[in-house]
């Protein structure tokens, strides 16, 4: 099971610096984290993105630092840019369905800028010392777009490919294209990564076993609503409910901490720690749930997790 990689992909307003230290520190499991997307902005780095990558709460953990983008005039400067602060693992996000984002050309509206798509092998075998990967979706409003662009991915000096078998206007919902995810299984030179719908241990092991080629999975929302759930797996049997939220309840005591003692005032802390139960509703109940989204300070806030 050493072998079989277990990641967690990134989510925005969630899975920062923090949260990564102490779902490891508490949980153990995943191989890998990956930052937030990194993006240029009128031509340099935000400095929260450079704050959360080089933060001294990654020394516990394996951090990739993933950049999205929409042409070669952002990813060179993006890679360029990380290499020279000595990051040595990136991942080339081409698979963020968010229309923001795709509107822009970028993350998986990039599919579809196909010249550039080409241009990225070239770039990367410039920077023979940084470890590339690539995550990715079937293509923008298609299924069978990453068909035209395979002859480039073939090319690309990757670590793994991890894909998404939906297409970016699905975002979230809808059926994933399991059939051509098998097709892309057997196209792709590359070790591929199984990426959708992670949410219990049976999804990991039934992913194993419908495709038994792939390297490994990656989860996000999954491991947002069910943190132990790579610690689950691992150990080969699911957790009660009981001890699923004893362990959850201790991590959100040592993320509530650090928020309260790095941040100022209830509204920041509120800010940041409201969104450690977005994606948790099935485990904590509705009433939880709702009660924790209505508080206004954080004596209310306390109240509401007490339902817990």
């Amino acid at each position: 099971m050493c072998d079989f990689i277990i990641d967690v992909a990134p989510v925005q307003g969630h899975t920062d610096a923090a949260w990564r230290h102490f779902h490891k520190s508490i949980y153990g499991g995943c191989q890998s984290y990956y930052t937030p997307f990194i993006r240029l902005e009128r031509g340099d780095f935000r400095k929260h993105d450079l704050k959360d990558y080089t933060s001294e709460l990654n020394g516990n953990h394996e951090v990739a630092a993933q950049v999205i983008f929409r042409d070669m005039a952002e990813l060179r400067p993006l890679i360029e840019g990380l290499e020279e602060r000595g990051v040595k693992r990136i991942d080339l996000n081409t698979g963020c369905p968010f229309p923001l984002q795709t509107a822009k050309g970028r993350g998986a509206g990039f599919i579809a800028n196909r010249e550039e798509y080409f241009r990225i092998p070239s770039l990367l075998k410039e920077h023979g010392d940084v470890e590339f990967s690539l995550k990715m979706r079937l293509g923008y409003s298609d299924p069978d777009e990453w068909r035209g662009v395979m002859p480039a991915i073939s090319d690309m000096p990757l670590k793994h490919v991890t894909l998404h078998p939906r297409v970016a206007r699905q975002q979230y919902g809808g059926d994933l294209y399991l059939d051509r995810f098998g097709d892309f299984l057997k196209a792709c030179p590359h070790p591929v990564v199984f990426n959708g719908d992670i949410r219990t241990p049976e999804d990991i092991e039934r992913a194993k076993t419908s495709f038994p080629g792939i390297a490994g999975v990656m989860t996000a929302r999954g491991v947002l609503g069910r943190p132990s759930l790579i610690a689950e797996f691992e150990e080969g049997k699911e957790w009660s409910r009981e001890q699923r939220l004893e362990k959850m309840l201790h991590f959100h005591r040592e993320l509530l901490c650090h928020y309260e003692s790095t941040l100022c005032g209830d509204s920041q802390i509120l800010s940041k720690i409201k969104p450690f139960w977005e994606y948790a509703e099935e485990e904590i109940g509705r009433k939880a749930w709702k009660a924790v989204k209505k508080a206004s300070n954080i004596a209310k806030y306390h109240s509401a997790v007490a339902m817990i």
